[in-house]
């Protein structure tokens, strides 16, 4: 399905971290079950190729969390909690964006599939490639 991008932005909740996103309008994300997931509830996973992502400010705003392999990279902002983009596991060299995080004004709607997280590996290969 190639449908055509517009320009989303989006940040946390404090404003203190901006970024834009080049994603279609309506929005296919997926629900997540895994450790980290489940406790934070409410994550809108939207894998988009680092090409089409800009940060715009709050670089100095964002503190990493990482566990287990340690690939994915959990970027919270250090000021209001907000986990509102984060480098996957799944995709290494892309960013899921938390979909919630974006401003409502460019989304036609958000189509939220699930992923079986808690049984990542078994699973993996069913997620889509970043930005399909």
């Amino acid at each position: 399905m190639s449908e055509e991008r517009v320009t989303h932005s989006g940040g946390c909740h404090c404003g203190a971290v901006r970024f834009e996103v080049d994603a279609p309008a309506v929005l296919e994300v997926n629900d997540c079950n895994c450790s980290i997931c489940t406790p934070y509830g409410g994550y809108a996973h939207l894998v988009v190729p680092r090409s089409r992502f800009r940060l715009l400010r709050g670089e100095d705003r964002l503190t990493t969390y990482s566990f287990n392999t340690g690939v994915a990279k959990h970027l919270f902002c250090c000021v209001c909690g907000v986990k509102s983009f984060y480098v996957p596991r799944s995709h290494p060299d892309a960013y899921s964006v938390n979909a919630r995080c974006l401003d409502p004004s460019t989304i036609e709607a958000l189509n939220v599939g699930s992923f079986d997280g808690q049984n990542w590996e078994q699973h993996v290969h069913e997620l889509p490639e970043a930005g399909q």
